[in-house]
């Protein structure tokens, strides 16, 4: 094939492109030859989200993985995680689920793992398989791979999910989920039946539950505070213990305490650390950079060991492999599982959470409230600049003499003695993303944030 331009759908650490300008039938074509090459793969997983262009998209893409001789194990609409599941369950080469997430209708991506569900990095794997896409010197092809339906993994993922939970532990309790039309619903029903059966005290409300790529209730993307309402405003009205939110594929989950508040990412790290560490003492936790202290405050109370990571989930992902750590989190919303081959997961955390309101006789409200109070933050707070280096060097000329810690590891981290800052560029769109903490002083990140947007603006 011919050579094409630079593919500019691949990020840092997967594929990610508006449709037809970054990413069309061609492209996927080109990466799903590029990828059996660089994977020197002879089985892989081919998982697919809602959306109406990722069922062509996986199309072109099992046409060029067949055309390498690629035998495809296809599960259909699924989840991501259901597809780093499968890749390992059933021994393949690699994995690839066709998903936008949380982008918007005109997008559509990628995500791909290598054998053992593994992460690719551009070092061992991504820029091979971009440069190969691009230049289109394959090797000659050799038609004849199979796609087997693989769906009926569903049901191994799911007995997996349910050893994250201590059924005996479980008190009664009313659920609300929403799945946002997206990939979620049916993957949940097949775990509710599971944990139903098997004597949970659950009693679920479901709304916006059924796979609609035309997304009817909107792009489901939690973080966002416009979306937030969608499923604050029905917990309250139903009465529930716990809202759980999903985003498209699933990989991340989003939760709401009983009077419709939402839980902010940094807690729920410090409170899925907790549950990790009642039931293993001593285990590691992997935290990101951005805003740490209630989480390594939390897992050195508990006799843990908190280890911190860059942002993203390759390099969680591969912290979680070169420590050993039982569990990683990222304020995002990623949570990662050692016993879920290092892979990130949005139903686990639901398990988790449920059995840790349970364990602790509180609400999730009173359980945050400590929290908030002990370690309040600004939130992720995103802005789009001309000239990314100059605003940081800015920054830092303003703050660093007066810092008494420094970390680059990831963007820049200034602490002080009662307040901290991360402030980085985003991985996968033009932002500077920044993050405020305190310990005890919510005035404080109020003054600290609005300080820090003059600077910026300037």
């Amino acid at each position: 094939m011919s050579r094409i331009p630079p593919l500019s759908c691949f990020k840092a650490y997967d594929i990610r492109g508006r449709l037809d300008s970054e990413l069309n039938t061609e492209i996927a074509y080109r990466i799903g030859r590029a990828f059996a090459e660089v994977m020197g793969a002879s089985h892989v997983v081919l998982g697919r989200d809602v959306r109406p262009s990722s069922e062509t998209l996986a199309a072109a893409l099992a046409r060029g993985l067949q055309d390498a001789g690629v035998n495809i194990l296809d599960l259909g609409l699924s989840g991501t995680e259901e597809t780093y599941f499968a890749t390992t369950h059933l021994e393949a080469d690699g994995g690839i689920c066709v998903t936008a997430s949380h982008n918007p209708m005109d997008y559509n991506g990628m995500k791909m793992v290598k054998s053992g569900s593994a992460p690719i990095g551009q070092s061992d794997g991504m820029a091979a398989i971009k440069a190969l896409a691009e230049s289109g010197d394959f090797a000659p092809a050799r038609p004849g791979g199979q796609i087997t339906d693989a769906s009926a993994t569903r049901a191994a993922y799911i007995a997996k999910l349910m050893e994250f939970v201590d059924l005996a532990a479980l008190r009664p309790m009313k659920l609300l989920v929403n799945a946002g039309h997206g990939a979620a619903g049916p993957t949940f029903d097949a775990l509710a039946t599971a944990l139903v059966q098997a004597g949970a005290p659950l009693d679920i409300i479901r709304i916006h539950h059924a796979p609609d790529g035309s997304f009817p209730a909107g792009i489901p993307n939690p973080l966002l505070d416009e979306n937030q309402p969608l499923t604050a405003g029905p917990v309250v009205a139903h009465g529930a213990d716990m809202g759980v939110a999903w985003d498209g594929d699933f990989d991340r989950c989003f939760f709401f305490d009983h009077a419709g508040g939402f839980v902010p990412g940094e807690y729920v790290v410090a409170l899925l650390a907790e549950a990790f560490l009642a039931k293993e003492p001593g285990q590691k936790i992997i935290h990101d950079p951005r805003v740490i202290w209630a989480t390594q405050d939390r897992v050195t109370e508990l006799g843990g060991q908190a280890i911190q990571s860059k942002c993203g989930h390759s390099f969680i992902k591969q912290s979680m492999r070169d420590t050993g750590a039982v569990y990683g989190g990222e304020m995002s919303a990623h949570h990662y599982f050692r016993d879920f081959m290092a892979c990130d997961s949005g139903m686990i955390p639901m398990l988790l959470m449920i059995e840790l309101i349970s364990r602790r006789g509180q609400s999730l409200k009173d359980m945050l409230a400590s929290l908030r109070a002990a370690y309040p933050s600004s939130g992720e707070v995103n802005f789009r600049v001309g000239d990314q280096a100059a605003v940081i060097q800015t920054i830092e000329s303003r703050y660093a003499p007066l810092a008494v810690a420094r970390d680059e590891a990831d963007g820049l981290s200034l602490s002080f003695d009662d307040w901290r800052f991360n402030l980085r560029a985003s991985n996968t769109e033009p932002l500077l993303r920044l993050n405020i903490e305190a310990r005890g002083k919510p005035d404080l990140v109020a003054a600290k944030l609005a300080e820090m947007r003059r600077l910026i603006g300037a």
